[in-house]
């Protein structure tokens, strides 16, 4: 009894303090930043890392005209832009700030008086079911969303549980109003006939489906199960193959009356009903990866009853939970940058599986994952660099799963390879590198995955032998990649030297010698496409000469993806003492570091990138794309750690703003908010697979880490202000820390590390 009475005390007292010691940081989200310009963050509901991301889209633009690639899909990776006038609904499936897409399935859009299916256009609204809207009536927290309808005169609001999404339809009164299913949108619309769909109407309040689609993923198929507080009066579908609306499909039957199942490639649905003066409609929308019954479950276990409120209280409370993983104190734009950063930090990956466990796989068979959460949305061109090093800090239960699921993907595939780029049940194959191995690696060496590490380590050698894969076997044979035989054969030996290393490190710690040796060597292949002449990373033709013409501003026919020579040149993360050497010592090096960050480019060369990266670019610097994220710490390897705090400081301050234009790039499922959460507290991991993390310099003036072990670390700073970027000295638990780096052990041991602020270098 005495032990019972205990527990109880125990179990109230760590209630009682988690209330008093968390805060209510909902507020310092706003989700609408990074939703103009090239952001491509969308501003909708979606649950820490929910299977649905329920958001509105603001346009659907086809991927192709005339046969040709349409260049304004790329604003619409997100499905929304802030700039636009009008709203054509509100789908389940979003990705999070990237360069590319897929998805927007399932759009439901509420309207009133004649019924109209099709979409009008962004000019001709009123010629279709979209609606112009107002940002003066629009309101986008983390876990909920809210806007005006004005041309249906109808209050939409959204919120969602990790797999249920939950609208609220506030009508006007009326005799006709319609919630439209439109089964034909996609975010990039590819061509509709690679979609097909199939609807079943279980009664007048339930509908269950599914869609399949040929885009990016190349075969995708998503389940869901959509119910209506209130049954609706009449539904309908028109299939835009046939020409005609119908009340059923299936022509043996009275096509006349509601036939309860639909199925075809380019359908829209239309569910009927009357309403009160602001009566409210809800819908409970659920997803599956792998069946209508799943999807069905799903809905009935996560939200079981009507009540809206409730739920959209649950989802943020939930974001609070994660949100206070850190408490920061800071101005109160830099607050809101960042706990907007950890939000978009906590949306991807995503889960993958059913309340039941079950998932679809790479083999396109079910699976039960056992042990772990099966996750999905893996962009790991972005993300190994510092997205995965900050969940081995803030979320290494999620990230061990994360793992596991890369290892799951491994066992399920035919090619016997990790992920690449991979969503649903697919990989895209998109990028370069194979950064799987960074994240595995990283994520054994910190503690984080304590699974079978051996077999961890199999799955990362076999895919970095995949000598038909991306050049990997010349790379094997020579040491570099041939420029005659890639397009982006110097950024390919780039990071696959980096990927190396981490599998070095990896096999260092399990004592597997051989590997060891193997991958160490192939971690110094960088070196062979460094030319000593003019001091740059150059394409090698086969013969062992480097490419003649070579441009190191050009971001086109020079062996580099997403970047230029000035970029790519300082990508040796794993090596900078030997970089340093390589390009004639520190005075040298941290001259050209100067050059890169205090150039002028040329309009030619925005000319040559189409404006894409003009937004996140301070000289030739360019912030919004990934792979000279690390280069401003490599000051500290040059003597001049003062230059990485006061360009730190500047790119913090400019690359990140509390307006819908304040993300200078894409967000890229949270790498870009993952690089100012690290920089903002003073320290960045420049090298995972590394257990050091660069001193930087801290934005913040306080921020308490809340790690899943129970223990805090705390970073302090005095004297702090926008005047005071440089930091005069570091004390760590007491003791003067004489390096630019701490430990990860450093931090998950608990601690306190304290920043005197300077204005002096």
């Amino acid at each position: 009894m005495k032990t019972l009475f205990s527990a109880i005390s125990c179990f109230f007292t760590l209630l009682f303090f988690g209330q008093q010691t968390s805060k209510n940081l909902i507020p310092f989200v706003k989700p609408i930043i990074g939703t103009q310009r090239m952001g491509h963050v969308y501003p909708g509901a979606t649950a820490p890392f929910g299977m649905v991301q329920l958001s509105p889209d603001t346009d659907t633009i086809p991927y192709a005209v005339n046969g040709k690639y349409n260049p304004d899909v790329y604003r619409y990776c997100a499905g929304y832009q802030y700039d636009d006038k009008t709203i054509v609904g509100f789908s389940h499936t979003h990705f999070s700030g990237t360069g590319h897409s897929d998805l927007g399935d399932f759009l439901i859009m509420p309207t009133i008086g004649n019924l109209q299916l099709n979409p009008g256009t962004a000019t001709a609204p009123s010629k279709g079911f979209r609606s112009t809207f107002s940002h003066e009536n629009e309101l986008a927290e983390a876990g909920y969303y809210k806007v005006k309808l004005d041309d249906h005169n109808i209050t939409a609001e959204l919120t969602a549980s990790t797999r249920v999404g939950m609208h609220q339809y506030t009508f006007p009164k009326t005799d006709q109003a319609h919630i439209i299913l439109d089964l034909m949108a996609g975010i990039y619309n590819y061509d509709e006939k690679n979609v097909w769909t199939y609807i079943r109407v279980v009664n007048d309040t339930l509908v269950t489906g599914y869609k399949q689609t040929n885009g990016w993923a190349r075969t995708r198929t998503i389940y869901f199960a959509m119910s209506f507080s209130k049954p609706f009066k009449n539904y309908g579908q028109k299939n835009f193959d046939e020409k005609q609306v119908y009340r059923g499909f299936w022509r043996k039957f009275d096509q006349e009356d509601n036939f309860p199942e639909i199925a075809g490639k380019k359908i829209r649905m239309f569910f009927d009903f009357d309403t009160e003066a602001n009566e409210k409609i809800k819908v409970k929308f659920a997803l599956s990866p792998v069946s209508q019954k799943n999807a069905l479950q799903n809905l009935t276990e996560e939200i079981p009853h009507w009540d809206f409120e409730k739920v959209k209280k649950q989802t943020q409370n939930s974001w609070n939970q994660e949100l206070n993983k850190i408490q920061v104190d800071a101005s109160p734009d830099d607050k809101t940058n960042f706990y907007t950063a950890m939000y978009h930090a906590f949306i991807t990956p995503t889960v993958y599986q059913d309340r039941n466990g079950e998932y679809k796989g790479l083999d396109q068979d079910v699976h039960q994952a056992n042990g772990f959460t099966n996750y999905t949305t893996f962009s790991l061109w972005d993300t190994y660099r510092t997205l995965h090093p900050l969940f081995n800090i803030l979320q290494p239960k999620r990230n061990a799963d994360m793992v596991a699921s890369m290892l799951a993907h491994y066992d399920q595939s035919s090619l016997h390879m990790l992920p690449i780029w991979s969503h649903h049940a697919n990989d895209n194959w998109c990028m370069s590198g194979y950064h799987s191995v960074s994240v595995i690696a990283d994520a054994i060496l910190k503690g984080t995955y304590t699974g079978d590490a051996e077999a961890a380590l199999n799955a990362c050698v076999i895919t970095a032998r995949k000598s038909n894969y991306e050049g990997i076997g010349y790379y094997i044979d020579k040491g570099y990649i041939p420029a005659e035989k890639s397009g982006i054969s110097v950024s390919n030996t780039l990071e696959y030297a980096y990927d190396d290393w981490t599998i070095a490190q990896l096999a260092k710690k399990l004592n597997k010698t051989d590997i060891y040796n193997e991958f160490i060597l192939r971690s110094e292949n960088w070196r062979n496409n460094f030319n000593p002449v003019s001091g740059f990373m150059e394409p090698k033709l086969a013969n062992g000469t480097f490419k003649k013409d070579f441009d190191a501003y050009s971001t086109h026919g020079q062996g580099f993806i997403e970047g230029n020579s000035w970029n790519y040149s300082f990508f040796v993360p794993h090596n900078p003492d030997a970089l340093v050497t390589i390009m004639g010592g520190k005075k040298q090096f941290g001259k050209k570091l100067d050059t890169l960050f205090t150039m002028h480019l040329s309009d030619a060369f925005f000319a040559e990138t189409e404006d894409i990266t003009r937004d996140g670019i301070i000289g030739g610097y360019v912030h919004g794309n990934e792979p000279a994220h690390h280069v401003v710490y490599l000051y500290n390897w040059a003597d001049q750690p003062w230059k990485t705090q006061e360009r730190v400081r500047q790119i913090l301050k400019m690359q990140y703003k509390p307006t819908p234009d304040g993300l200078g790039g894409n967000d890229d499922c949270g790498q870009m908010s993952a690089w100012y959460i690290f920089s903002s507290m003073g320290f960045y991991p420049v090298a995972p697979g590394s257990l050091e993390y660069a001193i930087g310099s801290p934005l913040i003036t306080n921020a308490i880490i809340h790690l899943e072990n129970g223990k805090t670390f705390e970073v302090a700073t005095q004297n702090q202000s926008e005047t005071n970027p440089y930091v005069k000295k570091i004390i760590l638990n007491g003791k003067t820390l004489e390096r630019y780096y701490i430990t990860h052990d450093e931090i998950m041991n608990g601690g306190k590390i304290t920043f005197i602020m300077s204005s002096k270098k």
